[in-house]
């Protein structure tokens, strides 16, 4: 497996970020995959991982997807199904995949699943190849 690239400042994924996940994404030839843990500074309710963290991640892991292949995209439009509380402690392995892609636009989905084989939550993902301008912001902003 390879690590995807990333950049140092990422809340998700930035090595350099004290305040974000420093999450490290590694791909398998159609997967990106990370695991975090659902540590209780993220805390939506008492003892519950932050939804919006959950979401955050589902959308870093399917754009890290993309990322993999050499394209630099944007998201689009994501949609989230929780299916049930993360309690906080609990190790989660986000998984994404393309499932489609035709011109710019590329389609995804990901899972957040617990040690156990629990899944929580599963999303689905529209993203925009860059255009060059952006494209050069984007490979500025890796390391």
């Amino acid at each position: 497996m390879k690590e995807i690239p990333r950049y140092s400042g990422c809340f998700v994924c930035g090595d350099q970020n004290e305040h974000g996940l420093q999450a490290i994404f590694t791909f398998d030839g159609e997967r990106a995959l990370c695991t975090v843990e659902a540590r209780e500074m993220f805390e939506g309710y008492r003892n519950i991982y932050h939804g919006g963290i959950i979401s955050t991640v589902l959308d870093e892991v399917m754009i890290k997807a993309i990322l993999a292949r050499e394209i630099y995209a944007v998201t689009a439009e994501m949609t989230v199904k929780f299916l049930q509380p993360v309690p906080i402690g609990e190790t989660l392995t986000f998984t994404g995949r393309v499932t489609n892609s035709k011109g710019r636009l590329y389609l995804t989905e990901g899972e957040a699943r617990g040690a156990g084989g629990t899944i929580y939550a599963t999303a689905t993902g529209k993203y925009v190849r860059a255009k060059e301008e952006l494209k050069a912001k984007l490979l500025d902003s890796l390391d």
